[in-house]
């Protein structure tokens, strides 16, 4: 009887550490897809006044079909960058705007491509200091390897902003050349900063805006402005990625579970979320900006970069993610015209 007892005792014992694993996964998930993965938006300090730049070197080509740790990048190959790749792999004169937390400067795959930065934070510095901006950023590099990146520090050391700092990242961003404006943060709607995504578009930039990860089809800012491309987050199965928006304001979806990228200090990391959604999109815009050229006569090329992005999506068995996966191949693709005869 004895025996049968601790054995009883022991096989608990088993259940239960079995039960508090699976909540421990659980939590993590959503530890990874609500705190990490796009920025809290509300307690805040004001931003300062000291608007900086830093013009450095043309980026250098370090990513090709060969790199090791593409193989763990399953984003690039889901959306066919690397067959985008034999066509264009960007170009030094698209500038992606990353308005996020900063982008390590000393990072070895991306300090050489930031060719401008600015810190509208009360943070002393316009480094990454909390990881999230330098994330984003390896993902837009590693999908366009010839474009040239923006440091925009709209978020704080902590990963909190505010709309109107976000509304002066964005006109500073496009005043200064950026053509493709990351925006992988969520927030309460705001004048001044649709007022900045309004004029962002009517200066030719293409803004990319995560959808969010509130798991509802409630709508997100700046991502639910027309002028914004709001993206939501799928995984490997093309389903809707853990705890995404979605809803019929979103315009496409990206790869947006457990995505692979740089983080300071030169190491790697995953994150899960609308926010790596974003960037794959924004990597994508980069690649079309490169080939793009103004069809309809107004003088700019975002509207026909839109366009292609979002005519050549693949579609998906996904409700509220607007036309679908995008395809960096189909995109570029499209833009040219005697290709996609």
């Amino acid at each position: 009887m004895k025996k049968l007892k601790y054995l009883a005792i022991v096989l608990t014992l088993v259940e239960v550490i079995l039960v508090a694993g699976l909540v421990y996964d659980v939590l993590a998930a959503r530890e990874s897809a609500s705190a990490s993965s796009y920025l809290p938006v509300y307690d805040v300090a004001p931003a300062d006044n000291g608007d900086s730049s830093s013009y450095g070197t043309s980026p250098q080509t370090t990513y090709s079909l060969d790199d090791s740790y593409l193989a763990d990048r399953w984003g690039i190959s889901k959306i066919e960058a690397p067959q985008a790749w034999q066509i264009t792999r960007g170009d030094h004169s698209v500038t992606v705007a990353v308005l996020d937390t900063g982008i390590n400067k000393d990072n070895q795959d991306l300090a050489d491509r930031v060719v401008a930065e600015v810190n509208f934070t009360g943070s002393p510095t316009s480094d990454d200091l909390y990881g999230h901006g330098t994330h984003m950023a390896g993902t837009i590099a590693a999908i366009a390897p010839e474009c040239r990146l923006m440091n925009v520090k709209v978020a704080d050391d902590t990963g909190k902003c505010d709309p109107s700092v976000v509304a002066r990242g964005i006109v500073w961003a496009v005043n200064h050349g950026a053509k493709v404006i990351n925006l992988s943060l969520a927030m309460v709607a705001s004048p001044e900063l649709e007022e900045a995504v309004n004029y962002a578009w009517s200066q030719g930039a293409v803004l990319v805006a995560a959808a969010g990860n509130k798991g509802t089809s409630e709508p997100s800012y700046p991502a639910y402005y027309d002028n914004c491309l709001a993206v939501a987050g799928t995984n490997e199965n093309n389903a809707l990625a853990l705890l995404s928006s979605y809803g019929e304001w979103v315009d496409v979806a990206a790869p947006g579970f457990n995505i692979y990228s740089e983080l300071p200090e030169n190491q790697y990391g995953y994150k899960t979320g609308t926010s790596a959604a974003g960037a794959h999109v924004s990597g994508v815009a980069a690649l079309v900006f490169s080939v793009a050229e103004d069809t309809n006569g107004n003088g700019m090329a975002n509207d026909e970069v839109r366009r292609a992005i979002e005519n050549s999506c693949t579609p998906i068995a996904v409700d509220g993610v607007g036309q679908g996966l995008v395809n960096a191949f189909e995109a570029v693709t499209k833009t040219i015209p005697s290709l996609s005869l």
